[in-house]
This record gives structure tokens, sequence and C-alpha cells, in this order.
């Protein structure tokens, strides 16, 4: 195996492992959030699209595998297909936009917060369609207006703090990280 291989590996576990790490910061709120949408976008801003989105890739496989890499130390199969793992799938297809957007359009500030901000929407849609789906068989029927206000409105604001920080850092620390 050549150095730029190893290299991408060490890279890909290092943020595999930090995307565990942001999950298990929980700030306290009215609605407690994490860190785990800003370690998803630092990874692809840093990394570039192929490296940050096989770092996603390999943090949900930990997870399915039951080792405790989600949110409130959580892990398994169960974790992905409960109400809220579309949220985690939908990190790894908000990662593949990015890659998509950085081939077409390439790795400039703006580009890389627009890739960001529809990132976003895609974990959104794809988190949000997933609960309607698992909650309405578990419980009953659930209106989109009821399940916005209970998984996306409360974290957009956090979640476009965490794109601002994320920006602000790739571009501090992608002078230090070559991929």
């Amino acid at each position: 195996m050549n150095r730029t291989k190893t290299k991408e590996l060490v890279y890909v576990g290092i943020f595999a492992a930090l995307m565990a790490v942001c999950a298990w910061i929980q700030i306290p709120g009215p609605v407690p959030f994490t860190l785990q949408t800003f370690a998803v976008f630092l990874a692809v801003g840093l990394l570039g699209g192929k490296c940050g989105t096989l770092a996603v890739f390999v943090y949900i496989l930990l997870g399915a595998v039951g080792l405790p890499v989600f949110s409130g130390f959580k892990g398994g199969l169960g974790a992905l297909f409960g109400t809220t793992g579309g949220y985690i799938f939908g990190f790894l297809f908000s990662a593949l936009l990015m890659w998509g957007i950085e081939k077409a359009f390439g790795k400039r500030t703006g580009v890389l917060v627009l890739s960001m901000l529809l990132g976003l929407l895609v974990c959104y849609a794809i988190g949000t369609a997933w609960f309607m789906l698992i909650y309405t068989k578990s419980t009953g029927a659930v209106g989109v207006t009821t399940v916005l206000g209970w998984c996306v409105i409360p974290f957009v604001i956090p979640d476009c703090l965490k794109i601002m920080l994320a920006v602000f850092m790739t571009n501090r620390l992608k002078k230090f990280v070559r991929v």
C-alpha cells in the first residue's frame, strides 16, 4: 500500500472517530443537540468528497455492528432502524451530495457553504420521511408539520451554526490536512 492510501485510511478512521465523539457531546437546551452534523460537514470539507464520504460510511458501519457511536451512546441495528435512524443515513446522502457538488463546482468556500446547506436539507428530508414511516408503523399516524416541529425546526439554527463552524474550521485547517 502506498503512502497516499495509508494516509487516506488514517484520516478516514480519525474522522469516523471524531463523528462518534461529536455524537456523544450533547449541548443542553430546550431540545438538546449533538455535534454529529458538524463532524460530517468537517469531514467532507477537510478530506474532500471521497474520503469524507468514506468516513461517514465507516462511522455508520461501526454503529451498525453495535459499537455505541451514535447519540446517547447507542449502537446496533435498533438505533439505525429506529425513528431517528433516517437522520444517520441522511448523513451519508449529505456527504454524497457534497461530493457531487465538489466534483462539479470545486472546493471554493461559497461552494462548500452551499453544499453543506443542501446536504443539511437532504439529511432533514430523509430523516423526516424515515421518522414519519417508523413512527406511523409503531405509534400511529402523524402529520408532517408535527414531525417538522419535533425533528427539524428546533435544529435549524444550531445546525446552521454548526455549518458556519465547519466552514471556519475547514478553512483554518485545510493547510494542515492534505489528502
